[in-house]
């Protein structure tokens, strides 16, 4: 990333930037050497070719939100030494890899999202010696890190922005998407069209100093970048570049499909009604998924092809429909992002099973033949528990979500806390609101607040272990002496301990690695029932009743070409439900999970 100041060759600083360009060559090497190592023994049989897949189809990616991860210096927030601290624990787990949400300074209107300089930590997180070091402590426990990398905005704090609003002859103007809009009565500035931001108001701020008016698609200290621009695409993919050559695995792509916007300008559609912002609902047509995205990810694709050590790019990805998935892989090239997330089949509010059969059958069918990744939860979204939980039977629930996350054919991400069941916990009052989209949208919409409290590990302290702190930087719910990692480490039959084993059997069978999904017991509106099959092993059956009435389900099995004559239960929820006959009929209990080998 290019640099507004120079220093002279011969300077400290230039003599430092040399010997940081050295560490970090020194750790990419590392990087690449070890990124080529599995995880583990390669499993025998079957398996073996699966375990020759790149390491990212399988993987279970676990989500950091680093500020409400673990606090080591006390201050209230987390950061990157706290995460470090907390590696023993992903590793038992069973992760493959860990998102950390940004960590790059940033004047945090938007937590990070709002970044001012893309080659550096955010001191209230550390330094980059401390993430260098969390690095090579995520190697020494086989997890791979990835960075959530900003590429449709900047800060209005970024150095780049700050010159691109002095002047509209500055160097950088045309880094950003400016336009003169129109005038009204008496010469008054008016933006150029309807567009609106998704965190209120008109998408485009007017700047007096250069009579003219910037677009930001998200909050208006969020700067689009003008990706027309070939200069923007050269600086953004040297920061990319300045991560990979430390030895980061690779990047999710915040809100990627928004990179570009209509060179026209013309008004969004129309829709109808109003948001919980109070503006017009529109449809996006212009300022969403333009088809020159594509070329953009075919590039950043073949620069982070480049990089020895199975490299990876996730998106954010919200689309209508799982076939609009297809072009974020590349369609049939495959040339794109390796794994655009599909929010379509978790991040609904109610348990069908019809539906996330559909969903599932979908992922198989029209994406090429592509890996999903599947998501149920993320910092953006009320927690799973919440949203499928009826309030009464909410912990078979969030078995039944954690069975369909980690045994159906995807890779799975993981947010931080939901393998303990943290619920979401939504301010009740506008003063306590720290997410900007709360205070603007208050109280039709209360924010992400709910969904970013602090993880919690412990009973130490009234912090739950996540900080010394008296003063965090959202509050710790008040269930933590409950739901918190310790406990449910102790306990066989908790939340926690169901997710360790259901990632323990997705790594060590290779039906549910790489084998294909067959439905079952179609018919039945309450139950999903689905088996993994892969040639020379034991195909899995996955039964999940989604109801709160006891169901009984025959397999049709034989029918579906399955052999065997009998299925052994390998976990179920609840406890204790016994194996049956490959024909007989299975009573599953309501909300019940059940996961057997057929034999």
């Amino acid at each position: 990333m290019q640099k507004n100041r120079t220093a002279p060759a011969a300077s400290p600083r230039a003599l430092g930037r040399s010997l940081s360009r050295f560490s970090a060559c020194l750790l990419a090497a590392w990087s690449i050497a070890w990124a080529d190592e599995p995880r583990a023994a390669a499993p025998a049989g079957a398996a073996a070719a699966a375990h020759a897949d790149p390491w990212w189809k399988h993987a279970v990616i676990y989500e950091i939100y680093p500020r409400s991860f673990q606090d080591s210096n006390g201050d209230g927030i987390g950061d990157l030494n706290g995460i470090a601290q907390r590696l023993d624990y992903l590793e038992a787990l069973g992760v493959d890899a860990i998102w950390i949400a940004p960590m790059y300074p940033s004047p945090q209107v938007d937590f990070g999202y709002d970044i001012s300089d893309y080659q550096n930590v955010d001191p209230q997180y550390g330094t980059l010696a401390d993430f260098d070091r969390l690095l090579k402590q995520a190697r020494a426990h086989h997890i791979r890190v990835l960075l959530d990398m900003v590429l449709n905005h900047t800060s209005d704090h970024h150095p780049w922005f700050v010159e691109a609003a002095s002047s509209r002859t500055a160097s950088r103007h045309d880094f950003y998407v400016w336009d003169d809009g129109k005038r009204g009565a008496g010469a008054r500035a008016l933006p150029p069209n309807n567009w609106v931001s998704l965190f209120g108001g008109s998408a485009w701020q007017f700047v007096p100093a250069v009579d003219q008016f910037y677009y930001h698609k998200f909050y208006r200290q969020q700067p689009d970048l003008n990706w027309r621009n070939p200069k923007v695409e050269q600086a953004m993919f040297g920061a990319m570049r300045f991560w990979l050559d430390r030895g980061v695995t690779g990047f999710r792509l915040d809100a990627i499909t928004t990179l570009f916007e209509d060179p026209q300008l013309r008004d969004e559609p129309a829709l109808g009604g109003t948001n919980a912002q109070g503006d017009p609902n529109l449809k996006n047509s212009y300022t969403d998924n333009l088809p020159e995205v594509h070329d953009v990810i075919r590039r950043m694709r073949a620069m982070i092809d480049s990089y020895r050590g199975g490299r990876l790019l996730v998106g954010e990805t919200y689309v209508p429909k799982t076939s609009d998935l297809d072009p974020w892989y590349g369609g049939a090239k495959r040339d794109e992002l390796q794994l655009p997330m599909d929010t379509l089949v978790g991040l609904g509010n109610k348990l069908d099973a019809a539906l996330f059969r559909q969903r599932l059958m979908e992922a198989e069918t029209e994406l090429h033949g592509s890996q999903p990744l599947l998501v149920f939860d993320n910092h953006d979204n009320i927690r799973s528990w919440d949203r499928f939980g009826d309030g009464s039977h909410d912990d078979r629930i969030a078995r039944i979500v954690a069975a369909l996350l980690l045994t159906s054919h995807g890779a799975a991400l993981i947010y931080q806390g939901e393998e303990i069941g943290q619920r979401t916990v939504t301010p009740t009052r506008v003063e306590d609101v720290q997410d900007p989209i709360g205070k603007t949208g208050w109280p039709k919409d209360k924010g992400r607040d709910g969904e970013r409290t602090p993880m919690q590990w412990d009973i130490s302290n009234a912090q739950a272990g996540f900080s010394t702190s008296a003063h965090t930087w959202l509050p710790v719910p008040p269930d933590y002496r409950t739901v918190n990692v310790r406990t449910e480490s102790a306990d066989p039959e908790s939340l926690l301990n169901w997710h360790k084993r259901l990632i323990a059997l997705r790594r060590s069978n290779a039906a549910l690695r790489n084998g294909r999904t067959v439905m079952l017991d179609q018919p039945n509106a309450s139950v999903l029932t689905y088996a993994r099959v892969a040639p020379g092993g034991p195909t899995i059956v996955v039964s999940l009743n989604m109801s709160g009435k006891e169901q009984s389900v025959s397999l049709g099995a034989r029918a579906a070409g399955l052999e065997g004559t009998r299925c052994r239960t390998l976990l179920s929820s609840p406890a204790g439900l016994e194996g049956r006959g490959i024909g007989e009929r299975i009573p599953l209990p309501p909300f019940g999970a059940w996961v057997a080998a057929v034999e």
